[in-house]
């Protein structure tokens, strides 16, 4: 089956100064949103909040605010509420409107700037509370300060009028309400776990603050206030795990201009949870202050088991990967001027940061493994056991890849490939079961799209790779030797584990397509725990995607129209009314469609739809694989019993 190409329209030959357009500041806001929050989905509706609640804990850094509230209305609005000093409400000099105005309605406005007001921030650009005020419908700020109550109101990010007294103050702060404006949001629902989970990061780092989250919709409320700060929160990330050193190691230390505060634990998992801060801000891509936590901890410990005569003379180092198994641990930076990548400052580029972390790690660690000679040979053990085991595994590999058809240049023959071999342009379906896959061999495009059918439910890696270091190698071996995994290895090109190169990827999207039931749901978490555990750059680097098959066909009259979700299919009733003959079929399985439909609903580039799978937080998403599919049945039990009244597709 071919795709026929439309040709694309040319813009006209002229270029002059008529087609330069230029927007003021918050047009191009609401016209590039994007850039400025991420996207306009669920993620860049909730950054809205973070920006004004970063304002909030910045004032609490400063030593100003003690409290933080943040309401979800019933009018789908959002309130956050501090006693921080006050946005100062007086004239500025260039913008010639109040302080309170310009911070409001200017882009780049704002006292991070300088550091006579705020010393260390997590607000950087000046950006965040005039951009949740540009893409939202209505915002109004009360400002208390001065024994003076101060009001202003926006639509659009346009004030409405000046700012006005309303009466008598006996506390200060600043009390924002904004509503997400439909226009630039396709959902404005806020998610009360999202927000929770935030907030809570925030009480953890801000251990003299707390911060209440009230759902006026549920009743629910919940208030955070952590006396170990970091300590406290490394110590909930293993909640889980067996630790093998307690309470967790707690350094902090001022060098140069930077504050360096470091949680860590270990563990007896078999998977890093580290998680990185600066200002406050969580820095999920890591940055300087990362790569300076990670190069301190292998050079002490190494050090450490040279000392004791731990590591014999004639041993190799442990490696990174060594130290850090079964690590958790929280890195936090407070700095004047952090250079962060990108308005939402997912990375830390500040190269100072890096030496400084380094000797704060160096000297605290150091000094508490002198002082803890237990805890510091039972990490060093720990580690050992890891280097073993990789080593073990190692072996296991190539032992495999010698016997078995795990050669990267010899492709399973059940693959059906596609002719084009450009990477870029290719993409593999890994399709459940045979019935699906010749219908999906034969409805594809064979240029471009190569489709590897899976029989049955893969092995459970989480569960497999466990055990110590003899065991591991066995499951190891165990993990290669089954057919599915080799066979997905083999087509993807671009190895796993510490081999993985995506340079060698011969596909750059990868297709999860199953079933919509629950046998499909299980197949689709054993692929992404595959992935996440084997291939975590192709997840990172978006190569990986789940397929959007319909769920339903709903035919009345002359008219028929494929529906994908629930939600659409209510919407799409609801408009068609009673009195009308109107056939609705539910569709499970991907062989019950015929090659035309599922090229035409699903695989289709111009009409399909599909999910890019994304990390957003590592540490959450290890939490997640551990609990739900792991070895230990208590976590997945609570898990179950939290989550009972939200199950939507049950098969008994």
């Amino acid at each position: 089956m071919a795709i026929e190409r439309q040709p694309v329209e040319k813009p006209n030959s002229s270029y002059t100064a008529e087609d330069i357009v230029v927007l003021d500041g918050l047009q191009a806001v609401r016209r590039r949103p994007g850039m400025y929050i991420g996207s306009t989905d669920e993620r860049g509706l909730h950054h809205l909040v973070y920006e004004i609640v970063y304002n909030s804990i910045d004032e609490a850094m400063a030593g100003f605010c003690t409290q933080i509230k943040v309401t979800l209305n019933k009018d789908g609005s959002v309130t956050v509420v501090d006693d921080g000093r006050g946005i100062p409400i007086d004239v500025h000099p260039v913008t010639k409107v109040s302080a309170l105005e310009t911070v409001m309605t200017v882009l780049h406005a704002g006292a991070k700037f300088a550091h006579h007001a705020y010393r260390v921030s997590s607000g950087l650009h000046g950006v965040g509370a005039s951009v949740v005020n540009a893409l939202s419908s209505r915002m109004s700020v009360q400002v208390s300060r001065e024994g003076k109550v101060y009001l202003q109101q926006y639509q659009r990010g346009h004030p409405l009028g000046p700012v006005h007294g309303e009466g008598a103050a006996d506390s200060t702060g600043t009390t924002v309400t904004f509503l997400p404006d439909t226009e630039i949001f396709s959902e404005t629902h806020f998610d009360f776990d999202t927000l929770r989970e935030r907030l809570r990061e925030l009480a953890f780092l801000n251990k003299d603050v707390k911060i209440t989250l009230i759902d006026d919709h549920s009743g629910q409320e919940l208030t955070f206030l952590f006396e170990g700060g970091i300590s406290s929160y490394v110590a909930r990330l293993n909640r889980h795990n067996v630790v093998l050193h307690s309470p967790p190691v707690h350094l902090i230390k001022n060098v140069d201009t930077t504050l360096v505060e470091v949680a860590l634990q270990y563990n007896d998992s078999y998977s890093e949870s580290v998680v990185s801060f600066a200002n406050c801000v969580n820095t999920m891509d890591g940055g300087t202050h990362l790569t300076g936590f990670r190069s301190a901890l292998t050079r002490v410990l190494n050090d450490y088991a040279r000392k004791l005569k731990l590591l014999k003379d004639d041993a190799a180092n442990l490696t990174g990967d060594d130290v850090r198994e079964g690590l958790t641990a929280t890195i936090s930076v407070k700095l004047p001027e952090p250079q962060f990548e990108g308005q939402t400052k997912g990375k830390l580029g500040n190269l100072e940061v890096k030496s400084h972390v380094e000797t704060a790690v160096a000297e605290g660690l150091s000094q508490y493994l002198d002082e803890h000679p237990d805890a510091g040979k039972a990490i060093i053990a720990k580690c050992q056991t890891a280097a073993r085991a990789r080593e073990a595994a190692r072996k296991a590999r190539e032992a495999i890849q010698k016997k078995s058809s795990l050669d990267f240049g010899i492709l399973p023959g059940k693959l059906a490939d596609c002719s084009d071999k450009d990477p870029t342009h290719c993409e593999l379906y890994l399709v459940e079961g045979d019935s699906a896959g010749g219908s999906a061999k034969q409805g594809r495009d064979r240029s471009f799209q190569a489709i590897l059918p899976l029989r049955g439910k893969i092995l459970n890696v989480e569960k497999a790779a466990s055990g110590d270091d003899d065991s591991r190698a066995v499951d190891m071996a165990r993990i290669l030797k089954h057919d599915e995994i080799r066979a997905i290895f083999t087509a993807l090109g671009m190895g796993f584990n510490d081999g993985a190169d995506l340079s060698k990827l011969r596909y750059h999207n990868v297709v999860i397509m199953t079933d919509a039931d629950v046998d499909g749901a299980h197949i689709r978490t054993l692929l992404l725990t595959l992935f996440f555990r084997y291939m975590e750059s192709l997840i990172k680097e978006g190569h990986l995607y789940i397929a959007q098959p319909p769920l339903y066909r709903v035919k009345w009259g002359k008219n028929d129209k494929w529906i994908y979700s629930d939600k659409e299919k209510d919407v799409l009733m609801k408009r068609i009314g009673e009195g009308k003959k109107v056939e609705v079929q539910r569709y499970k399985g991907l062989g019950e469609m015929s090659p035309e439909q599922l090229w035409n609903t699903t695989m289709n580039p111009e009409t399909r739809t599909m999910i890019q799978v994304t990390i957003e937080d590592p540490i959450k998403a290890n939490l997640a694989f551990q609990e739900l599919m792991g070895d230990d049945v208590g976590p997945r039990k609570q898990f179950i019993q939290a989550h009972a009244l939200s199950v939507k597709n049950l098969d008994i």
